[in-house]
């Protein structure tokens, strides 16, 4: 039996440093618990971005971020269709999140994967 193939979509956003606490709250509160009770979303995992120092080549390296946005967060999802839901749509508009967070994020991304098994 083959396996069911699974995505991961990316979304990551800068705020600004005075929003931080406000957007921390809103996102673990509730949107993220909103979108994960969307059929089809099988979990999400919030990160934010850290300096990176690492052995390649044999030598220590710093490697700068770039314009890479400061949150992440990774939602699994069984297919693509589930955000084109109306399900998505609606728990992407519920709460604080739409009126008073989003207008102050900058630097978004949004990034599908599919994972390979």
């Amino acid at each position: 039996m083959a396996e069911k193939v699974r995505y991961l979509f990316v979304v990551s956003m800068d705020v600004p440093a005075d929003q931080e606490e406000f957007f921390n709250e809103v996102y673990d509160t509730e949107h993220v618990p909103y979108l994960t009770s969307v059929p089809g979303v099988l979990s999400a995992t919030r990160s934010v971005r850290e300096s990176l120092r690492m052995m390649l080549g044999g030598e220590e390296r710093f490697m700068e971020p770039g314009d890479e946005p400061r949150y992440s967060v990774t939602y699994e999802i069984e297919s693509p269709d589930v955000l084109l839901s109306q399900e998505w749509a609606d728990a992407g508009e519920r709460g604080r999140w739409a009126t008073e967070v989003r207008p102050h994020t900058t630097n978004r991304r949004h990034i599908l994967r599919r994972i390979l098994d």
